[in-house]
């Protein structure tokens, strides 16, 4: 019966999904602001049926409590902060105390209480950034989280594979709704908790064994590389890191005219080939899988100063273009 969880948790949300998007004008509304890329506004409830999909199927399935029960508090914190707008400081409250739930839950103690700890907070935060563009937050859970599930079922424990493949599977549901143009955004209440599983999971999974530290990160490094250089590149430039902004690689790609379905595209590509390459990466040695980082820290150098590159000239472009109109 627990292999019927990932189809559940695909229909629940895609169904959900269109019950919400045909009562928009009563939903919550993402109205555009200085940091978006949309120009009208659309509603933010995908994470509702998004968060209902992937418990419809974790139902089947036995449960993490130490990680289910802080998802859902995320879940409803984030859901409020949709509707009231809270404060950056009561939401990082709340993501502090979720993952150090993770960490109770789960015994991990001694020097790697600090770093997963950050991590874990950390990942939360940056997928709620990285949220902004059509198909690309929800791409990226089908991906990674399914990803997860081939690791997991490789290693001999189908349970966890199907807690991941039910997200992956939730998130395919909400694509059909949110790829470009997207009917239906993820809101905070969605992007959070998805987040927050990512680093939650990814924890879990080294703990057990399933895989060592970086695959995680690599499984996530779309998000994870464009976010983290994205924020040194703002603190270095002494920005005010908690303002709205349009400055994540992602959403370069988008002003510079490749728009959300080509961006979105690209994107799968990359998770598509860092998925793959962990995977590849768990049967190699020490000095195999340090390759295969050193490759994939050469491929975002590269990417980033290209999409650098190609940024500078479409700014002078348009600097040229106003001079000549004045």
């Amino acid at each position: 019966m627990t292999y019927y969880s990932p189809l559940i948790s695909a229909l629940v949300t895609l169904l959900l999904t269109l019950i919400l998007t045909m009562h928009k004008d009563r939903m919550i509304q993402d109205v555009p602001n200085e940091r978006s890329l949309h120009a009208e506004p659309v509603p933010r409830t995908g994470g509702i049926a998004l968060m209902a999909g992937m418990l419809s199927g974790w139902v089947l399935l036995p449960w993490l409590w130490w990680i289910v029960l802080p998802v859902l508090g995320l879940f409803v914190l984030s859901l409020v902060d949709d509707v009231r707008n809270l404060t950056p400081g009561t939401r990082l409250i709340g993501h502090f105390a979720a993952a150090s739930c993770v960490l109770l839950g789960s015994g991990i103690g001694g020097i790697w209480m600090l770093p997963a700890l950050l991590f874990m907070v950390w990942m939360t935060n940056l997928y709620n950034f990285m949220d902004g563009s059509d198909g690309l937050a929800g791409g990226m859970a089908l991906f990674g989280f399914s990803f997860y599930g081939m690791a997991a079922w490789m290693k001999g424990d189908p349970a966890f594979a199907m807690i991941n493949f039910s997200v992956g599977a939730a998130a395919l549901g909400f694509l059909y709704h949110n790829f470009h143009p997207a009917k239906v955004f993820l809101g905070d209440a969605g992007s959070i908790p998805l987040g927050f599983l990512a680093a939650a999971f990814g924890v879990w999974g080294w703990q057990q064994g399933y895989w060592p530290f970086w695959f995680p990160v690599l499984v996530f490094s779309p998000f994870v590389m464009d976010a983290t250089l994205t924020l040194v590149k703002r603190a270095r430039n002494k920005e005010k890191l908690t303002d709205a902004h349009r400055s994540h690689y992602y959403q370069r790609l988008v002003q510079m005219g490749w728009g959300h379905r080509n961006t979105a595209i690209a994107e799968y590509a990359l998770m598509l080939l860092a998925g793959m390459s962990a995977l590849a990466g768990l049967a190699l040695d020490v000095k195999g899988q340090g390759a295969v980082l050193l490759c994939w820290a050469a491929i975002y150098l590269g990417l980033g100063l290209w999409i650098d590159r190609r940024w500078r000239l479409y700014q002078n472009t348009i600097k040229e273009k106003s001079c000549n109109a004045a």
